[in-house]
């Protein structure tokens, strides 16, 4: 009797078990194996989550021959004079390229929107043409337009040309202003990326070594002076090597600027603050300003649009102290003849990108 109640225990005990191990067995296969109609077993796959980085990957592409399409990346060495065509994905898409594209309203530049993309042809482009090219989508809400920042790609393309290792310039001997707070650019961008650049001063004759602090180097922007001084005043030029001879850039000429930024810096001064009828007036209207930013004078004075008058403006650089380079703006009005409606305050307004300034001065009757 007890044999028979231990040998149906052993049997109970053994067919619980292997129960255990083909449960286990079954949620294994389910987790890696599927039986396709057929009893094929295919593996299954984990599901393919959306990448969470695809803002951050260029929808900015080249086309290729035979359909084909090149995703570009942060840069692109392409050869000169064959015709370009980039496309960004979107049904409403923002460009940007070489600003003198656009200055000289080049028509080899042409930009096509259709459904599902837009496509910018360069055609025979040039070493020139070297520079960003960049695309976004724009968003509307209503009549209000903006750019989507999360979905802008861009790539700069050398246009690598071993006649001209160096981006060329229309202009032969450019101007860079050095400033005390903030870094300065000497502008030799070049053509092949891997070309070796280095900067060097006409006189006396030297190079100055980019020693990546103070003087860096970066082939897109030139060479950058990170704190200006003006010991770094003078004629400087570039030098590049690639595979063969040594080229030359532009020279530029480096001037120290004394005034900061802001808004214009203004008095004003007349020929003589009291005067008799029938006397010639000169009312000068001086700004001391930063040499490459422009200033507008805007008049306003006792026999406005009733009496005529002369208005001159003109502008120069000048040097003040040690070294220091200053634009002097002045705008110069004259009225001859004075008669009494001209008796009063005249009024000069300055404006530049920083802001406007305002100054007067009152002429009286002796």
């Amino acid at each position: 009797m007890k044999t028979w109640v231990v040998l149906c225990l052993a049997l109970l005990c053994l067919e619980l078990h292997s129960g255990d191990c083909q449960q286990l067995k079954r949620r294994k296969d389910a987790g890696e194996n599927r039986i396709r109609p057929g009893g094929k077993r295919v593996k299954l796959r984990a599901p393919k989550l959306k990448d969470a980085g695809v803002k951050g990957q260029s929808l900015l592409t080249q086309v290729l021959d035979k359909g084909r399409f090149l995703r570009l990346g942060q840069s692109t060495t392409l050869t000169p004079g064959r015709n370009v065509e980039l496309r960004c994905k979107g049904d409403n898409i923002g460009w940007s390229y070489p600003t003198y594209l656009d200055t000289f309203n080049d028509s080899r530049l042409s930009i096509k929107q259709s459904d599902k993309y837009s496509q910018l042809i360069l055609s025979s482009p040039s070493a020139a043409d070297t520079g960003p090219y960049s695309c976004w989508v724009i968003t509307c809400d209503g009549t209000e337009c903006e750019r989507d920042h999360d979905r802008s790609y861009v790539s700069y393309i050398y246009f690598t040309d071993k006649d001209n290792l160096f981006v060329p310039s229309a202009i032969h001997f450019e101007i860079v202003y050095l400033r005390p707070d903030g870094p300065a650019v000497v502008p030799c961008r070049v053509t092949d990326p891997l070309a070796k650049v280095t900067l060097h001063r006409e006189v006396p004759p030297e190079e100055i070594p980019a020693n990546g602090t103070l003087v860096t180097y970066e082939p897109t922007k030139g060479f950058v002076l990170q704190s200006p001084s003006p010991e770094h005043q003078g004629v400087l030029y570039c030098k590049a090597v690639a595979k063969g001879t040594p080229q030359i850039s532009t020279k530029y000429q480096l001037l120290y600027v004394e005034v900061p930024s802001g808004p214009p810096f203004v008095s004003v001064q007349a020929s003589s603050e009291s005067a008799r009828g029938g006397d010639d007036l000169n009312v000068t209207c001086t700004v001391l300003g930063e040499p490459e930013v422009d200033v507008s004078f805007t008049w306003s004075y006792p026999g406005q649009d009733l009496r005529p008058v002369h208005v001159v403006t003109s502008w120069r650089l000048v040097n003040r102290g040690m070294g220091h380079t200053t634009r002097l703006s002045q705008s110069v009005m004259t009225l001859e003849d004075m008669e009494t409606i001209d008796f009063g305050h005249y009024v000069c307004r300055t404006k530049n990108q920083h802001g406007e300034t305002t100054v007067s001065i009152n002429v009286i009757s002796q």
